[in-house]
């Protein structure tokens, strides 16, 4: 089957304004100063449709609580004021991105309105403007086409969830976000990863995009042949899109496999719409499962239809940890309210018997090729819940829906909304447009930055790294650090490149939030490493601590963390110490007892000591002892 993926990159710039005012474009307090309540509600549009996605949003029923501080948020914000003119910083940041990806730039830039009602932004829309269309990126020989670059506000970001209360801080809406599309013609999760990294180090070779968790965000388009548009959205580490693709065109695959089950067993869309919602109440009044048990106690109903023909097939994986009946509960979870379903494919199982299960079937109708899908809940949320999963049933029968979902940790993904539609965007009345002028674009041709592909060669002629360590370099966020610390100690720079890569990335997956540390300190570390204050050894400890400490020195850090370096005459007495507890072994081996004795001190020195002081020392003595001998 033929695989079609295109990318979103959406990369935060780093100005010093947002986009529509005057509020420093960065994450406020901790605390929030102030906080209001609001209710977002869908609206037609000037054709007199209504989106799909913005209506699903609203009818969950939530209120949006809102948290702001006085230093990051304004009235623009809180949309209680027009927006600004837009931030020019920014748009000469897109346009420069946009020339590097050999893209046109429009003859003037218009800002639109895209309804977003999930509470993320206080207007019920986002602003975006289209700032160039076409352009190209080459990846390993094969141009892979770019289709438009935008320029929009970022949204606010979730803080928690309480019941229907959702919690929002709008320190980080209205920060500029350069939005990046390419055309749907990557083949492979490798390819798309490869695609990915390679637009990423050109936005990062601008010098003005922001850097750390949640400041590049990807949306994953991907179908598989035969199948719909699938968009997974909001990829926040580059390194998971290959796992993302990979996994997402596994479920696709899968589910095109059952759709074609179904309809080699004679089942049809006509007969699903045409069940009847069975009460099972009474089936379940004594029964064993706490679940049921609680609902009904609580006034509730125990709700129930059969699926023709799905029979066996709600408990085929489609993706690791994900099932056929898992796709049908996340359904009836958004669009019913419930905790979740119960299904015969699944029982007897959590407390409900074989009898009860036989009682359930007789009762729907159904035989041995059907599966029988029942909730319990209060009746009017029970019956949304299985008017869903009667309606993502009538959509495995035609394979893969067209829908939005999001990434899990591993790659795998979830249900999250329908796709948007066209009804979804409209002019912005309150923001004059912006016209282009070829000086401006001669102006930004004349001081664009190093390409990703020279800055690459010159890391290799210029600091002596390998083609490997040079490429991971450019791929992290910590270019700018790597040459402020080879211009200003005399730490090796391929040590200095493997630590800001390497090191880093490891500590990393050790849940280490290493991008919480400023600049300046991580040049300290390796300026205090040049002066001989701390070892190589000490860096992963002292990193630990100050990502947990980020208002803190390194000093600090050395003081908190008793790091301190043994005196040449406290090195020279524990070294002779050693020397007199292995004497057999010196003078068994002499000289060549020098490396199992810097195992043996090391074991015991580690992080206060410079190994290669050690050995130095170390090797001298043996020598001297060998010369005596």
């Amino acid at each position: 089957m033929k695989v079609r993926v295109g990318l979103e990159l959406h990369q935060q710039l780093a100005t010093r304004f947002k986009l529509f005012c005057k509020c420093p474009s960065e994450l406020g307090a901790e605390e929030p100063e102030h906080s209001f309540i609001r209710r977002l509600r869908p609206t037609q549009s000037e054709l007199g449709e209504v989106d799909p996605a913005a209506l699903f949003e609203f009818k969950k029923g939530r209120y949006i609580v809102y948290e702001l501080d006085d230093r990051s948020t304004c009235l623009v914000e809180m949309d209680e004021e027009p927006p600004h003119p837009m931030n020019e910083e920014a748009v000469d940041i897109a346009l420069t991105v946009a020339l590097m990806l050999n893209s046109d730039p429009v003859d003037e830039i218009h800002v639109m309105r895209k309804i977003v009602i999930d509470g993320s932004n206080t207007a019920g829309f986002q602003r975006t403007a289209l700032i160039a269309t076409g352009g190209y990126v080459d990846v390993e020989g094969k141009r892979i086409p770019i289709q438009t670059i935008c320029l929009e506000e970022d949204a606010a970001r979730l803080v928690k969830q309480q019941g229907k209360a959702v919690y929002y801080r709008l320190d980080r809406l209205g920060i500029p976000l350069i939005e990046i599309a390419t055309a749907p013609v990557i083949e492979s999760p490798e390819e798309a990863l490869k695609v990915a990294y390679a637009i990423g180090r050109i936005l990062r070779a601008t010098r003005r995009v922001r850097r750390g968790l949640g400041t590049i965000r990807q949306d994953v388009n991907i179908s598989v042949e035969g199948g719909g548009l699938v968009e997974v959205k909001g990829v926040q580490k580059l390194e998971l899109v290959s796992k993302v693709v990979e996994y997402e065109v596994m479920r696709q695959k899968r589910l095109l496999a059952i759709r074609d089950e179904l309809r080699s067993r004679g089942c049809r869309a006509e007969d699903l719409k045409g069940e009847r919602f069975i009460d099972l109440t009474d089936v379940f009044k004594n029964t064993g499962c706490r679940v049921l048990k609680r609902a009904v106690k609580k006034g509730g109903v125990v709700l129930g239809v059969r699926l023709k023909g799905f029979g066996g097939l709600l408990c085929r994986e489609l993706e690791p940890g994900l099932r056929l009946g898992g796709e049908f509960a996340a359904r009836a979870r958004f669009w019913g309210g419930v905790g979740g379903i119960f299904h015969t494919d699944e029982l007897p199982a959590y407390g409900i018997t074989a009898e009860e299960v036989a009682k359930v079937r007789s009762l729907t109708g159904a035989d041995e090729l059907d599966a029988v899908v029942f909730v319990a809940d209060v009746r009017d949320k029970a019956v949304d819940a299985l008017n869903a999963v009667l309606e993502r049933a009538v959509e495995a029968l035609e394979g893969v829906p067209d829908e939005t979902r999001g990434p899990n940790p591993d790659g795998t993904t979830r249900y999250m909304r329908p796709r948007p539609g066209a009804a979804r965007m409209y002019p912005e009345t309150d923001i004059p447009p912006i016209r282009i002028t070829e000086d401006r674009l001669l102006r930004l041709k004349a001081c664009l930055p190093e390409h990703p592909e020279e800055t690459v060669r010159r890391l290799i002629e210029v600091y002596g790294l390998n083609r490997k360590l040079a490429e991971q370099l450019m791929d992290s966020d910590y270019m700018p650090v790597f040459e402020k610390v080879t211009a200003e100690t005399k730490v090796p720079t391929r040590f200095v490149a493997a630590t800001l890569t390497e090191t880093f990335k490891s500590l990393e997956r050790e849940g280490v939030e290493v991008h919480r540390i400023p600049d300046p300190t991580l040049l300290e570390l390796f300026k205090l490493l040049d002066r001989g204050l701390i070892t190589r050894e000490n860096i992963p400890d002292v990193v630990k601590w100050l990502s947990l400490n980020t208002d803190k020195t390194v000093e600090d850090c050395l003081k908190a963390l008793d790091i301190r370096l043994l005196s040449q005459a406290e090195l020279e007495k524990v070294v002779e110490e050693a020397l007199a507890e292995r004497a057999e072994l010196v003078d068994k081996m002499g000289v060549k007892a020098l490396k199992p004795l810097m195992g043996y001190l090391m074991s015991r020195l580690r992080g206060k000591v410079d190994p290669r002081l050690l050995m130095n020392m170390l090797r001298r003595k043996l020598e001297e002892r060998a010369g005596r001998g």
